[in-house]
């Protein structure tokens, strides 16, 4: 997996994505995402950082199978919250 942790003002937004997909393209119906090195960065991450940056973040954006499952492992996502985009598992996550 692939994480990036933006800080703000408002707090933490982590950014995970499973390493295959970094720099690639999903399309869902009439909807392309990119899954951009520069939002999720290209720092390898362990399954501990990942829950680790989640239990910390105000927001997170999930993309891929194991990411998604790790989130959910961990509570900080909901398997009924999980939408498919292009096939591959998304998840966010917003806390207040």
């Amino acid at each position: 997996m692939f994480l990036k942790v933006h800080r703000t003002p408002d707090g933490e937004i982590v950014a995970v994505c499973d390493r295959e997909l970094l720099n690639t393209t999903l399309v869902h119906r009439d909807v392309e995402v990119r899954i951009a090195e520069g939002f999720y960065g290209n720092t390898p991450a362990s399954e501990e950082e990942v829950r680790a940056a989640l239990a910390a973040a105000s927001n997170a954006n999930l993309f891929g199978r194991r990411t998604v499952e790790v989130a959910i492992a961990c509570g900080a996502v909901d398997r009924g919250c999980v939408v498919l985009v292009g096939g591959v598992p998304h998840a966010q996550v917003f806390r207040l």
